[in-house]
């Protein structure tokens, strides 16, 4: 019996070794179950290794911070499970330092810095976006050079000026150099320069001007990458550490990550208490992740036109 192929359709054929091509899925990908079993070994053993380093640290220190006292945390092979599990050591951390009060101060200064860049880097990307202004390119540019730049060659003038404004040991005065940040710009430049230019000119056909353009158009098409930015914005804040402890001299105005240092210095002998400052600081960052990862994960998608 003669089978008939379609003339349209690509006929797969053997390489020069005779061994005919993997299978493809739709789309062009290869499919996972056609890999070989040493393929598949390898890919495992890649994805436990990078699963090790990235969760390894945070799993070994919630595992201290559950230890009792009575527990050896150095022991030959390391235990991840507690033998004597306890709470007890989050409780001395309150009783230690005010934790609460420098939690509030970091959740202030976080807070100040995530509104700063959502408004200050959508307004700066789309300027540079949409917007025809001379020296557009340069300012552009400035963005992109103050990438190369690490933050301590700038430390200093940044607190000459916190300074000399009057805000030195005061929270807005930490959250001030953060409120808006290059890569965030950028971030949100790239963003808008994938919308399709089309949706602009005919709302400006419509009669919207440029706020209503921004508003009503612009926005609502990136709610990705803001919250990529707010989630960078926040990390940056929260975990930040040098700029707080120069800025800051009264302790009851020092964020999370300055207090906790009393807990290394005071207690330097009991990791336990150190490990269960860590899982405080820990908690928050993964609250706004999980509050924001359905439209993080949507960032990749930006620039669709929805009818």
């Amino acid at each position: 019996m003669t089978t008939v192929t379609d003339p349209a359709r690509p006929v797969a054929l053997p390489d020069a070794s005779g061994t005919p091509p993997r299978k493809r899925r739709k789309g062009g990908t290869f499919s996972f179950n056609s890999l070989s079993p040493t393929e598949k070994v390898v890919r495992y053993l890649l994805l436990v290794f990078v699963l090790i380093i990235t969760i390894g640290p945070f799993l070994w220190q919630l595992s201290t911070s559950l230890k009792g006292s009575g527990e050896d945390i150095y022991t030959r092979i390391p235990r991840l499970l507690p033998s004597q599990p306890t709470l007890a050591h989050y409780g001395e951390v309150a009783d230690t330092i005010p934790v609460w009060n420098y939690m509030r101060n970091s959740i202030e200064v976080a807070v100040l810095v995530i509104g700063g860049n959502i408004v200050g880097s959508s307004l700066a990307g789309f300027a540079l976006s949409r917007l025809e202004f001379r020296f557009r390119k340069i300012v552009l540019g400035l963005f992109l050079a103050t990438l190369v730049l690490p933050g301590e060659v700038t430390i200093i003038s940044q607190y000459v000026t916190v300074r000399e404004l009057g805000l030195a040991n005061t929270l807005f005065g930490v959250a001030l150099p953060g409120m808006i940040g290059a890569l965030n710009v950028l971030l949100m430049y790239n963003a808008f320069r994938s919308l399709p230019l089309e949706v602009d000119q005919a709302a400006v056909v419509d009669g919207a001007n440029v706020w209503q353009r921004f508003v009503y158009i612009a926005l609502p098409s990136v709610r990705g990458t803001l919250s990529v930015v707010a989630i960078f914005s926040f990390i940056g804040a929260w975990d930040d550490f040098l700029w707080p402890l120069i800025v800051l001299t009264d302790p009851d105005k020092y964020t999370l990550t300055v207090g906790l240092q009393y807990l290394s210095g005071t207690f330097s002998n009991n990791p336990r208490l150190i490990a269960a400052g860590t899982m405080i600081a820990f908690i928050p960052i993964v609250i706004v992740f999980a509050t924001l990862q359905r439209f993080f994960f949507k960032g990749v998608e930006e620039g669709a036109v929805k009818g």
